[in-house]
């Protein structure tokens, strides 16, 4: 009997481990990104200059969640005393499919970018500065807030992203432009937006320190969901329309016309 050779897998997909350790890596990177945050001298520094407090918060509003997603932390759910919530999630994933809605998807962007901008705001920055405690609702808020966004946008197995990678990239998009308005708004304003931070004469300026912030909050907003535009718009130009979104189409249209004739 002739013994065939064992079939490999494609040269452009990386291995099962490869895709293990990258995604443990993620992980990884997201408590490293916590620690960072919460932590002198980020921590220390933040209460006393604006550039410094908006590197701890593209740290909480971008990176984490993103690390999060990427490093796929529902695997660890399949062990036997965590099955049922894995089910859980299969089933969460199966009716996603099932159901897409871009209402629903646009409404975690809703959220998000609500997030992004209250915690922007001089009323929350202040608290920043007066109370301890608010660093911790900030973290969650913040992660839960763009987790919402990223499961939406990547994979995290076994939830996928609902919708077409045109509307994906839409999606990425809109957050960016959302953070990058509200840098906008804060940058080029005449005067100081918070008076949390109080500047020393010898050291960095009020007008220095409020540009700097700017420039740091469009690049990280930039650095997290540029990728993603880019990457889904040239895989959609690629390989054209969604199989998966022409299904869903014929699905509909048999359940309103019935099937063709």
């Amino acid at each position: 009997m002739a013994l065939l050779p064992a079939a490999t897998a494609p040269l452009s997909e990386p291995a099962p481990e490869a895709h293990a350790r990258r995604r443990t890596g993620a992980l990884l990177g997201a408590a490293a990104v916590v620690v960072l945050a919460v932590a002198p001298p980020i921590a220390t520094f933040a209460h006393r200059y604006e550039v410094v407090e908006t590197i701890q918060f593209c740290l909480l509003a971008f990176a984490l969640p993103a690390l999060v997603v990427v490093g796929w932390p529902l695997r660890w759910l399949r062990g036997r005393a965590l099955h049922g919530l894995f089910d859980r999630a299969v089933r969460i994933a199966d009716a996603r499919r099932r159901h897409p809605s871009t209402a629903r998807s646009l409404s975690f962007v809703v959220i998000d970018v609500a997030l992004v901008i209250a915690w922007r705001t001089p009323a929350l920055m202040d608290a920043l500065e007066r109370h301890a405690w608010v660093l911790a609702a900030e973290l969650v808020s913040l992660t839960v807030g763009g987790i919402l966004v990223w499961v939406e946008l990547v994979r995290c197995p076994p939830l996928e992203p609902r919708l077409p990678r045109p509307r994906r990239a839409v999606m990425a998009a809109v957050s960016m432009w959302a953070a990058w308005t509200t840098a906008y708004v804060v940058g080029f304003s005449q005067v100081s937006w918070y008076a949390a931070f109080h500047h020393v004469a010898g050291g960095l300026g009020a007008s220095a320190d409020q540009e700097l912030s700017t420039g740091l909050l469009w690049f990280g907003a930039a650095a997290a969901f540029l990728p993603v535009i880019f990457t889904d718009l040239v895989a959609w130009l690629r390989n054209g329309e969604d199989p998966d979104a022409e299904l869903r189409a014929l699905v509909r249209r048999e359940k309103w016309w019935g099937p063709p004739r």
